[in-house]
């Protein structure tokens, strides 16, 4: 199984590191607490939203970028269980598909 929080917590502390962070000195810029961002980078606990924006804006770094890497580690994963998505998200359907209906 492929978890999101796994590889979000890899990608944050890798970024932490190569920042020459502690996560004590992360800790008091994101204020969050040490043992906090510890569990999220170990893929213990899941990050909000806002609690990653704080993580982010800390670091100086993109929501994106730790995003586009985490969707990069995702499809690597995917690809050595042998996981294929047929179809991505954002691409055309064909006609009389149906994705939902309201009844």
């Amino acid at each position: 199984m492929i978890l999101f929080r796994r590889l979000l917590g890899d990608v944050l502390r890798g970024a932490r590191m190569q920042r020459g962070m502690t996560l004590r000195e992360l800790s008091a810029e994101a204020r969050v607490s040490l043992g906090y961002i510890s569990e999220i980078e170990r893929g213990q606990k899941e990050a909000s939203s806002e609690l990653l924006a704080s993580l982010c804006q800390a670091m100086d770094l993109p929501l994106s970028d730790v995003l586009r890497d985490v969707a990069d580690a995702v499809s690597i994963e995917e690809a050595a269980v042998g996981l294929v998505v047929s179809t991505p998200i954002g691409a055309a359907r064909p006609a009389g598909d149906v994705v939902a209906s309201a009844a």
